[in-house]
């Protein structure tokens, strides 16, 4: 594989417009410190908060991620005028737009940019800082589980 587009770096920087917050269906994945993060930041215990705030998303035979809930207009479920947790805020959220998906290609750069103002301008980022998001969700895996088999073997 050559070298990546963005080896000269890119830029970005939130400018906290919450068009990634709202409107839209998605999934936010969490790992198991984005949980005590959040659950701390929410003054719960970690169970009590997986309980309230998070569900499980089929994620292949047998596997299920946890996910942030959303509303029902699919706003997140911590925005309320901008996002009440922006201090803990999940490791997606963090690094977004660093995510594998988005630096497959410059055409996937593209497209998501076109929904994000902050994409394609402000801050610079080298590629050293880009590789050290996407290395990131290495040492935070998103928390999944295995369900169990219904009506036996």
């Amino acid at each position: 594989m050559g070298e990546p587009f963005y080896l000269d770096g890119l830029r970005f920087s939130c400018i906290r417009c919450s068009a990634c917050c709202r409107h839209e269906s998605g999934f936010v994945f969490l790992s198991g410190r984005d949980v005590s993060l959040l659950a701390a930041a929410s003054q719960m215990g970690y169970t009590e908060f997986v309980k309230t705030w998070c569900r499980w998303i089929p994620a292949g035979i047998g596997r299920e991620r946890l996910s942030l809930k959303e509303k029902s207009n699919y706003d997140c479920v911590f925005w309320n005028n901008g996002c009440v947790v922006y201090n803990a805020r999940p490791l997606q959220c963090r690094t977004f737009p660093f995510w594998d998906s988005i630096l497959a290609s410059p055409d996937a750069w593209k497209a998501a940019g076109d929904g994000c103002p902050g994409m394609g301008s402000g801050a610079a980022h080298s590629q050293s800082e880009i590789e050290d998001c996407l290395r990131l969700r290495d040492a935070e895996p998103v928390l999944e589980r295995t369900i169990g088999r219904i009506g036996g073997a």
